[in-house]
């Protein structure tokens, strides 16, 4: 069984997704927070996962939480750790300690539009899809190796907010499908090339909505 931690900082839709999979080969020991006001530290006792917060807001130094989020971390003893709307930036020292056991989902086919805002700027450049993609985390923001995505074709219609409405429900779909690969040794990350099978990926593996155009 992989250990799995799961860390949000507000609703945890991505988390109650994860709850409802049941993935095989894995045992969520624990939600983590930053935020004691998050509704996924609710979402996690519903499901008698086990909760922990470290309060952002009750450290005067970054590098004071840092430790503590560390070290916090470590007593967890994860095999894997699920980045699921956790909302501060990872220390360089934590992200390399866990290296190739660390994911993220974010809100864009990655490369492009790393960082905020990513509907709206894909819609201001005209762009024909979107969607998200799942990576492994490294110190640089959204730089990290890809190897999951589900795309939606943007509609002529399309506001921010609707493509993020349908974005989202993709997400639903391939978190958990991205943890049950790695859980079932499908997916490793190796010397920063992600292999599915024994064969190094060349491209991200895609979901794709029925083109409309």
């Amino acid at each position: 069984m992989m250990r799995t931690l799961i860390m949000v900082s507000g609703g945890g839709t991505n988390l109650q997704a994860i709850i409802d999979a049941n993935i095989a080969d894995t045992d969520l020991v624990a939600v983590l927070s930053d935020n004691p006001q998050a509704f996924g530290l609710e979402r996690a006792a519903s499901a008698a996962i086990p909760s922990i917060t470290v309060d952002y807001k009750s450290f005067v130094k970054r590098n004071d939480f840092d430790t503590a989020l560390h070290e916090t971390i470590r007593q967890i003893n994860p095999d894997l750790i699920v980045l699921a709307g956790f909302m501060r930036i990872l220390a360089s020292g934590l992200v390399t300690e866990y290296a190739g056991r660390m994911i993220n989902i974010h809100p864009s086919l990655l490369p492009d539009y790393p960082g905020l805002n990513t509907y709206q700027r894909a819609l201001d450049a005209g762009e024909k899809w979107h969607g998200s993609t799942v990576h492994f985390v490294i110190p640089q923001l959204d730089a990290g190796p890809a190897f999951l995505q589900y795309r939606v074709a943007i509609m002529p219609d399309d506001s921010a907010e609707s493509l993020a409405s349908r974005v989202q429900q993709g997400e639903y779909q391939i978190y958990p499908q991205a943890i049950g690969m790695l859980a079932s040794g499908q997916l490793k990350l190796d010397n920063g090339v992600v292999y599915s099978n024994g064969q190094a990926l060349a491209a991200s593996l895609v979901v794709n909505e029925t083109d409309p155009h």
